[in-house]
């Protein structure tokens, strides 16, 4: 019994340190999830950083398309034809070729240009964060699958103690020292723990799964190549962090830039544009051609952009009020990360503490219970405070590791500290 508290001990504290060392590179090396920084980079093919790509190229080509300039046109008219005398045929007739040529005026090109360049700009900031949310995503998806594996491991551990318990329960009733409740009591325990078992591998399941389709992955991930839980250690300091450089910030900031330029350019295109026309004329009758010149300009009496205008300034107001939201959703959430993070490690701290109690509590009640001086409920309550404290150990070293993720996200960075661009 004090050997397999100490193997569940070097277990707990080492988790799954030495997986990816202990690997086999066979068949089943195609199923097994890489090392988490390997795995982000693998992603970049996944949908849903695909989709993160196409809003800047979507962006780009926006932008591109913000620089054309208007394009001319051509026209060809024919007067004085096929009417009556001296008009009947094409002796008279009047032949015009003319080109047509827009011109943006009031600065509406270089605004429209400085807009989509804010929108790029604006796409770009918003996919980093993207991406930044994405590798938070993914590190808790990794680490979930990691806490499934530790579960199984905790419900088996749960499941020997639990046989071993009704063995010596058994071999009491079988002495006459326990009445025959006393082994059915420890029987019942063995059939919990075994529905325990079934659970967490279905969890195990579902795990892998969530893992897999975060990460692109047709086939389902059975393994995984490298712990994280185990990688986090108490620090003394986890700041400090400015606000106005984090991404999710750059993002609200950008997004109230590009709609500063949206609008001025909403302005300017109230500005008439001015076409200006030349052409040539052939005169059949005189048997001369003659060149044409002229200039349109529209008369703003009905269309001034009001509407736009109106739409572009409601659209900066609603910016302006996301980016002052931001900047005191990413203030709070520093704050609170640095809480989290210090108590997390304070938690995992005192999560040793209470599995060691816990260790010897049992150690003491099975020696107990043996020796025919403590009654079976004294030692099932051991055991279930041991398994209670098991099971802290793996919450707070979620918990850390979800503090910490949390932490890098405000950073810019991926659970394992490579620079998210």
């Amino acid at each position: 019994m004090t050997d397999s508290i100490g193997r569940r001990r070097v277990r707990v504290l080492s988790g799954l340190a030495a997986m990816g060392s202990g690997l086999v590179y066979a068949s089943a090396l195609a199923q097994t999830a890489p090392p988490f920084a390997q795995l982000f980079r693998d992603t970049r093919d996944a949908p849903r950083q695909i989709e993160l790509d196409a809003e800047v190229e979507r962006a780009q080509g926006l932008a591109r398309q913000a620089a054309a300039r208007p394009n001319p046109t051509i026209s060809v008219m024919t007067e004085n034809v096929a009417g009556r005398q001296p008009y009947t045929g094409f002796d008279r007739a009047e032949n015009t070729l003319q080109l047509n040529q827009a011109i943006e005026i009031g600065g509406k090109r270089s605004a429209r240009i400085a807009a989509g360049k804010a929108g790029l700009d604006a796409a770009t900031a918003r996919t980093r964060d993207g991406r930044i949310t994405y590798a938070y995503q993914l590190a808790l998806a990794y680490a979930g699958a990691e806490i499934a594996d530790r579960r199984i491991e905790l419900a088996e551990d749960e499941l020997e103690e639990a046989q071993s318990d009704l063995h010596a329960a058994q071999a009491l009733v079988d002495a006459g020292k326990e009445a025959r409740l006393r082994s059915l009591q420890a029987e019942s325990e063995v059939n919990a723990m075994a529905a325990l078992l079934d659970t967490a591998k279905a969890e195990r399941v579902g795990a892998y799964a969530r893992l897999s389709a975060l990460s692109g992955q047709e086939v389902s991930f059975t393994a995984l190549a490298e712990p994280l839980l185990a990688r986090f250690e108490a620090r003394s300091g986890y700041g400090p962090i400015d606000p106005l450089q984090t991404a999710p910030y750059l993002a609200a900031k950008a997004e109230r830039e590009a709609a500063e330029r949206r609008l001025v350019a909403a302005r300017r295109q109230a500005t008439p544009d001015v076409t200006l026309s030349v052409g040539v004329r052939r005169l059949e009758a005189d048997k001369a051609n003659a060149l044409l010149a002229g200039l349109s300009v529209p008369i703003p009496l009905f269309d001034r952009n009001r509407g736009n205008i109106d739409a572009a300034e409601a659209e900066l107001r609603g910016a302006q009020a996301r980016d002052s939201a931001a900047l005191l959703d990413i203030k709070a959430e520093i704050a609170a990360a640095m809480a989290l993070n210090e108590a997390a490690d304070a938690r995992a701290a005192s999560a040793e503490r209470t599995l060691k109690t816990a260790e010897e509590t049992y150690r003491m009640a099975r020696l107990a219970y043996e020796a025919g001086k403590s009654p079976l409920i004294e030692l099932l309550a051991a055991r279930h405070g041991l398994g209670v404290a098991r099971g802290v150990i793996l919450d707070a070293a979620a918990a850390r590791l979800d503090a910490r993720a949390r932490l890098a996200r405000l950073k810019g960075l991926t659970i394992t500290g490579e620079p998210v661009q």
